[in-house]
């Protein structure tokens, strides 16, 4: 009896091949080409060599979204094969899936290679759009759309366009891609070729694109510029926006360029013809113009001259007897004043003006109408440790001295005699318009004043003194150029400078003396006042002068102080 041969299990594998089509289940996610071969309804049947043929819709082969499918029978087509027989024996087949693949493979080489993508964008998602790169689709966020924020992105859509690919990820199908990476190489690519066409000197016009507090931005074509707010106009611009709007078309002249950093910089200014030039000329010093204040600091004023030119009036020179005082007190913004020019510098486009320099001196206007030895009266404004301050004609004031309010009593006594805004009358004792000081005396007025050669004090001279004497006298005040002194403790005062209170260096520090200190000194004249002035100095030398004659020569081998040191001696025993 025969035996029955079963079989293998390699006749099994053979006889399943055979049945599904041999080696057709290779095909199942691959990219094949096939065959249209009808076309149903919305539906075209396509033979890619399998058992079955698969169905794939029109819409998949529309060249656009929303466009017609241009398909026919007969068309070779390539298509992705999912799988090769469904439920209904039917190959399942994409065309998007195959264009999907094919799109991932340019796009990695392009990716690679870091050139730039065509697609289109297509919706509008969280964060950003999508984009169809020629079937796969990306990811543009909303910042990658343009350069500057773009508000409506309507007219960007559905318009074939090139991307950058920025970074992607096929197994995770993620891609993502700028739009604006393109624009700024562009961008670039525009500037270097537009800066390699300007030169400096070059007028241009431009669109004012962007306005700051330092200036604005200028757009010449696809290049900003720079138009900073010094160079707008010869005259004072506190702000751009004085002079300019957004969007104003504006010539200007290329004033620097640095093509390392591709940065312009713009002058409408210079444009205009330069009022500085001549500027000394047509400005000489003591001259006196009219001009408006365009701006009030708080060292001075600006006042505009002519259009492009301000100088400035220093707070030292608004007012001759506003003395410490912010000069919008004294002067308002667009006022129209009179000033007088006192320095020019062209170079350094500086103008000094003095605005006191425009009116009369009430000084020299004082010294006209009151000379010396005049009698004026007027209100004690202030009382010192060392006098009193009178109101004069002219907002101005004079000082009468603590030893020129009375005979007989004390610097201290005589100011007791006195108080704030008491009316009292004083002789003018001297005037020094230079210096603004106006020296008075009460108590020459008593006798009738010493300048008419009255009687004063017995002593002789100047209030008692003589040119020469040698006189004791007390401290009543120390300053950096002297000592205010009076003779004894109620005599005349006078003034001993700085230079004269010794002959070495060291002695000539007013620092060294006290309020109601006594020394000797000798007279040494008169000013205009008729007051004594005084030196230690000059007493020192004079008695040097005397021991040398008195005692002996330093040629007999005698040292100058072995001869001041007799000198000295017989002065003791004399006392």
């Amino acid at each position: 009896m025969a035996t029955t041969a079963f079989p293998t299990r390699d006749d099994f594998a053979a006889l399943l091949n055979e049945t599904l089509g041999g080696e057709q289940t290779g095909f199942e996610g691959r990219v094949v080409k096939g065959t249209v071969t009808a076309i149903e309804n919305d539906v075209a049947v396509i033979d890619v060599g399998l058992k079955s043929e698969g169905r794939v819709p029109l819409r998949e082969f529309a060249p656009a979204p929303g466009q017609k499918a241009e398909l026919k029978v007969g068309d070779e087509v390539e298509v992705y094969v999912d799988r090769v027989e469904n439920s209904q024996g039917e190959a399942m087949l994409s065309r998007d899936r195959a264009r999907r693949e094919a799109a991932w493979d340019t796009l990695e080489h392009e990716f690679a290679a870091g050139n730039r993508v065509d697609g289109v964008i297509f919706g509008r998602v969280k964060g950003g759009f999508t984009v169809d790169l020629n079937g796969a689709v990306a990811f543009l966020p909303g910042s990658q759309v343009d350069i500057r924020p773009v508000r409506d992105v309507q007219p960007l859509m559905d318009i074939p366009q090139p991307f950058q690919v920025l970074k992607m990820d096929r197994r995770r199908g993620n891609i993502v891609v700028s739009r604006r990476a393109v624009l700024e190489e562009t961008r670039a690519e525009q500037r270097t070729g537009l800066i390699q066409s300007l030169a400096e000197g070059q007028i241009v016009d431009g669109i004012v694109k962007n306005i700051t507090d330092y200036g604005a931005f200028v757009d010449l074509g696809g290049i900003d510029g720079l138009l900073h707010v010094t160079d707008i106009s010869y005259k004072r611009v506190n702000h751009p926006s004085e002079a300019i709007n957004i969007g104003d078309t504006v010539r200007v002249q290329i004033v620097r360029i640095n093509r390392d950093t591709q940065r312009i910089s713009l002058g409408m200014k210079q444009l205009e013809s330069d009022p500085w030039e001549g500027a000394s000329a047509k400005y000489p010093i003591g001259a006196k113009f009219t001009g408006r204040v365009t701006n009030i600091t708080e060292y001075g004023a600006f006042v505009e001259l002519e259009s492009g030119i301000e100088g400035l009036v220093h707070v030292s020179e608004m007012s001759w007897t506003k003395k410490n005082v912010h000069p919008g007190k004294i002067v308002s913004t667009s006022q129209e004043v009179e000033v007088v020019i006192l320095e020019v510098d062209e170079d350094k486009r500086r103008i000094s003006l003095g605005l006191k320099q425009a009116q009369a001196n009430p000084w020299d206007a004082f010294t006209e109408r009151h000379p010396i030895g005049s009698t004026v009266e007027g209100e004690v404004k202030n009382a010192t440790e060392f006098g009193l301050f009178i109101g004069l004609d002219g907002e101005i004031d004079g000082m009468v001295h603590m030893s020129d309010i009375a005979w007989g009593v004390t610097g201290e006594e005589a100011l007791a005699l006195h108080h704030k805004g008491e009316t009292i009358k004083a002789q003018v004792l001297a005037v020094e318009p230079d210096k603004e000081r106006i020296s008075l005396g009460i108590k020459q007025l008593e006798r009738g004043g010493v300048s008419t050669g009255a009687a004063a004090p017995a002593g002789g001279g100047g209030g008692g003194v003589n040119k020469g004497q040698i006189v004791t006298i007390t401290v009543l005040a120390v300053g950096d150029g002297g000592l205010d002194v009076q003779v004894g403790d109620d005599g005349v005062a006078g003034f001993v400078k700085r230079a004269d209170l010794g002959r070495d260096r060291d002695e000539q520090r007013p620092e060294r003396f006290q309020p109601g200190q006594k020394l000797d000194a000798m007279v040494t004249g008169f000013d205009r006042s008729k007051k004594p002035t005084f030196s230690v100095k000059a007493m020192q030398m004079a008695e040097e002068k005397q021991a040398v004659q008195q005692y002996g020569s330093s040629d007999s081998g005698a040292s100058l102080g072995d001869i001041l040191g007799a000198a000295l001696k017989a002065r003791n025993e004399d006392s």
